[in-house]
């Protein structure tokens, strides 16, 4: 699933092609995505000038002077920009089409993504409302940690990836701060000391940040609006290396279910 860092990468990248464009035409092939794409948005859309492309947790959210497109990658989705009418491939469900013979396509095999189009107050929307702060924003830190961590005995990487707690913090990135925080990911939140998580929240910081300057990472398919893959997954320290030798200290990588994901920790680091 697309992270925040390849949300970001994503969004970063379409930016210079899709802000100051005018939308010209909608077009919709398939409209069953996990939400059905709403009519409103090929009868209001065309005409209106994107103002600005910005991310609210794994949302991407296009600005108009009318409202505003909210998308989700989904499962496996992506955005890429694509010359106006060119050929369309399997899974490319919806089309907005620019006014400088470009179209902003989407591509979603699984149609677990979603193209919705609000009127309103888009952070008032109801899939955005309840969402917690920005883990690169300056509401997040180990303060604000510790009071959401306190009397909890969820595992702390179930606490870190509830995107009521903090968005965008899913199963890969979660699993490199824990190890780099020094953190075991089943130990129980409310008995992780405030020290260790103002650490924990620097990492996560860190690491998010460092997966973005990467491009994101590519496991299975993610690509950016260009094209392109991600280079984070060069950078993992554990993620994906159960077995193999813990890159601190050498002991062997372990894995198991938290939270019905799969974690991987060092048992000798982590604690």
């Amino acid at each position: 699933m697309p992270e925040l860092p390849e949300v970001e990468t994503t969004r970063a990248g379409l930016a210079p092609h899709v802000e100051g464009r005018r939308v010209t035409d909608v077009v919709v092939r398939e409209r069953r995505l996990r939400w059905p794409v709403p009519a409103a948005l090929s009868r209001e859309l065309p005409g209106q000038i994107i103002q600005r492309i910005w991310r609210r947790g794994k949302y991407l959210l296009l600005s108009t002077p009318i409202g505003s497109v909210i998308i989700h990658l989904g499962m496996s989705g992506s955005l890429r920009i694509v010359a106006a009418g060119s050929p369309v491939q399997p899974h490319e469900h919806v089309d907005l089409v620019l006014d400088h013979d470009r179209a902003l396509r989407l591509r979603d095999p699984r149609r677990f993504g979603c193209v919705l189009w609000t009127r309103r107050d888009p952070l008032r929307h109801r899939l955005l409302a309840g969402l917690g702060p920005e883990p690169l924003g300056e509401a997040f830190d180990g303060a604000y940690l510790a009071a959401r961590a306190a009397g909890r005995r969820q595992a702390i990487k179930g606490l870190i990836m509830d995107s009521r707690v903090v968005v965008g913090v899913g199963n890969i990135y979660a699993t490199e701060a824990l190890f780099r925080a020094g953190i075991h990911p089943a130990r129980a939140a409310g008995r992780i000391s405030a020290a260790r998580l103002e650490r924990l929240a620097r990492c996560i910081r860190d690491v998010l940040a460092s997966a973005i300057e990467a491009g994101g990472t590519t496991l299975r398919d993610f690509v950016d609006g260009n094209g392109r893959p991600g280079y984070f997954s060069q950078q993992l320290d554990v993620y994906g290396r159960t077995g193999q030798p813990c890159p601190a200290c050498g002991t062997t990588l372990k894995s198991g279910e938290i939270g019905q994901r799969t974690s991987v920790w060092c048992p000798r680091c982590q604690r």
